[in-house]
């Protein structure tokens, strides 16, 4: 891993350099002062979407749910336990593709719960249907 790694801020969307060594230590945004590493998932909006695919130097693994999917509701406290087990090394994200249409369509989402693993800004790998934790965290780490 580089000495520094970009990171966005969830809620201004800056993105800042964060040292690698200072990753664990709860760095915040250097605008906003906002958690930017927070062990919880990020919630994706068309407002931020790309901005954190794109610019963030981390991993991101997003959930795409929505909220009349029982498997997505069963599924949520996995992927937050999930979040919490592969944090600060990989971001994770939601999205509601009933509220985020076009970026469902976009995504060529067919189905949910789907989780599409992005590095670099590209789509590395993807899976469908409820996972637990130690499943998401396998398969994530698996495809890095």
């Amino acid at each position: 891993m580089p000495d520094a790694i970009h990171a966005v801020c969830p809620k201004c969307l800056a993105v800042n350099r964060v040292l690698t060594g200072r990753m664990d230590s709860g760095p915040v945004c250097g605008k906003c002062r906002a958690p930017i590493l927070d062990p919880h998932p990020v919630h994706l909006t068309a407002a931020n979407f790309d901005t954190f695919i794109a610019k963030s130097d981390l991993p991101v693994l997003v959930d795409f749910w929505a909220p009349w999917c029982a498997p997505c509701r069963a599924m949520a406290p996995a992927f937050d336990q999930a979040a919490a087990m592969l944090h600060p090394r990989v971001i994770l994200a939601k999205c509601d593709t009933q509220e985020e249409l076009a970026i469902a369509d976009r995504m060529h989402i067919q189905g949910v719960p789907t989780m599409v693993l992005f590095e670099g800004g590209r789509e590395k790998a993807r899976i469908s249907g409820a996972r637990s934790a130690a499943d998401l965290v396998a398969w994530t780490r698996q495809n890095l």
